[in-house]
């Protein structure tokens, strides 16, 4: 990609002025148009958002987008209407044993409602308060139940099995690190405690051990910052088989909303152990849950810092030159487009279609690397920073921002299973393009935010003001 170094937050603030109204509109619509009866958003077809009965990971998001629409506005319909969706409809999802996805639905809905009320944006009681807390305790306990004990690890395993380990759930078991933050404990037969922060700690060493390359001779296609989307485990003898993909084109190919789920999940993960230094515990400590099984990496910081620069490095070489990746790196026609990573990314090519929800997702991990390395690594924060701002600029671009009053999606261009064929291609077209996807909007109004508040001298996390 072509990194733009003259941007700044300043710089797009005209540009977030107006997706902040275009958020708020395409929230009303949906609010006003859209039959819950169906189950929930997940994708558009024509401009219209249906739903895909595979697992319920996106109504939290439908309903975070107003909430972080609100945080960014202060627009109060918009608190109402995440606020009564949320304590409406979602109290299934925080007891919901058979996901991985308790970080999407559960932080994106409880957690900015948290978040919002101890900030003083609206007026809560304690009770209230306390219904939320004990929402993302009980959240990330369940989900810290979706363990597999492996070789020297173990992992929070995907709804494929417990010989599953996804990518996807770098970003999603910061549940178990907002439950920790909030002091819950949770008791297995006999009392015996499970440290939520040594779990999630232990799932992230895991992840990064098997699930990204380093271009250190693994297999023949080792390169510095690619990902595995799915990480196969023989669960009798904990040891690991391979690596596989389920959205993805092959295991030996990177999936692009897989590496961004890396890129954004390390840099939180990094983030929060920050934050949390004094109590982050070391390799070797005695844990029997936490052992990263590589002493030479050092330390569990070390060890995520490596991940998240490599996976950040990877999508800066392999997207196009505005920052917009295509769905895999490996995907079988891409080769018709050429040196695609020296053009403006083509949402309306004729071979392989690009993803801008993955867009939406890495950029926020580029800006969050960035910013932690303001202090160690100058230059490279400068490099991180500006890929991320250089995406958004892109995203928040007329090519991708959803301007049609009647379609229901923010953020246009996003895919979601290729293999599958699930993605709506329009008449004329030969690829997938000009829809929409419940977690692309959500994560496009996130990094927004994230800027936002950036600009405004501020930063947000998922654990701040908890």
């Amino acid at each position: 990609m072509k990194v733009d170094f003259k941007l700044s937050v300043s710089s797009l603030s005209k540009q977030l002025e107006h997706f902040w109204q275009v958020a708020t509109q395409k929230v009303e619509l949906i609010n006003k148009e859209y039959d819950p009866s169906q189950g929930s958003p997940v994708f558009t077809v024509e401009g219209r958002y249906s739903t895909r009965g595979w697992t319920e990971w996106t109504q939290g998001f439908q309903y975070g987008i107003p909430l972080l629409v609100f945080g960014a506005t202060g627009d109060r319909e918009m608190l109402r209407i995440g606020k009564k969706n949320t304590l409406e409809k979602m109290a299934h999802h925080v007891t919901h044993f058979g996901v991985h996805d308790h970080g999407f639905n559960n932080l994106s809905t409880y957690g900015n409602l948290l978040r919002f009320a101890n900030s003083g944006l609206f007026e809560s009681s304690t009770e209230e308060k306390e219904l939320y807390r004990m929402a993302i305790k009980a959240s990330g306990a369940v989900q810290s139940r979706r363990w597999t004990p492996v070789t020297n690890g173990g992992y929070i395993y995907s709804f494929n099995g417990p010989h599953s380990l996804f990518i996807d759930t770098m970003r999603t078991c910061r549940i178990l690190l907002a439950a920790h933050k909030l002091g819950h404990r949770v008791l297995e037969e006999g009392d015996k405690e499970v440290n939520l922060l040594e779990r999630a700690i232990t799932h992230g060493l895991t992840t990064a051990k098997y699930a990204v390359y380093y271009g250190e001779g693994r297999d023949s296609y080792d390169k510095w910052g690619r990902v595995a989307h799915e990480s196969i485990f023989n669960v009798n003898d904990g040891n690991y088989r391979c690596p596989n993909s389920q959205q993805g084109y092959s295991g030996f190919t990177t999936w692009t909303r897989g590496l961004a789920w890396a890129m954004l999940g390390f840099s939180e993960f990094l983030e929060y152990l920050i934050s949390m230094e004094s109590e982050t515990p070391e390799p070797g400590s005695g844990s029997s849950q936490l052992n990263p099984g590589d002493p030479e990496t050092g330390l569990i910081h070390s060890v995520f810092l490596k991940a998240a620069r490599a996976t950040c490095d990877f999508y800066m070489e392999n997207t196009a030159a505005d920052g917009i990746p295509y769905w895999d790196t490996g995907a079988p026609q891409l080769h018709q487009l050429g040196r695609y990573q020296e053009s403006p990314s083509d949402p309306f090519n004729d071979f392989e279609p690009v993803d801008s929800s993955a867009a939406a997702i890495a950029a926020q991990g580029l800006i969050r690397l960035g910013k932690i390395l303001e202090k160690s690594d100058p230059e490279a924060s400068s490099s991180y920073m500006a890929a991320g701002l250089t995406t958004l600029n892109t995203l928040l671009s007329d090519r991708y921002l959803s301007l049609n009053n009647q379609h229901q999606g923010i953020l246009l261009h996003s895919v979601y299973h290729r293999p599958n064929g699930w993605d709506h291609i329009p008449k004329g077209q030969k690829v997938p393009c000009g829809e929409s996807s419940m977690w692309g909007d959500y994560h496009m109004t996130e990094l927004c935010y994230l800027v936002e508040q950036m600009n405004k001298g501020a930063y947000y996390t998922f654990f701040n003001n908890l």
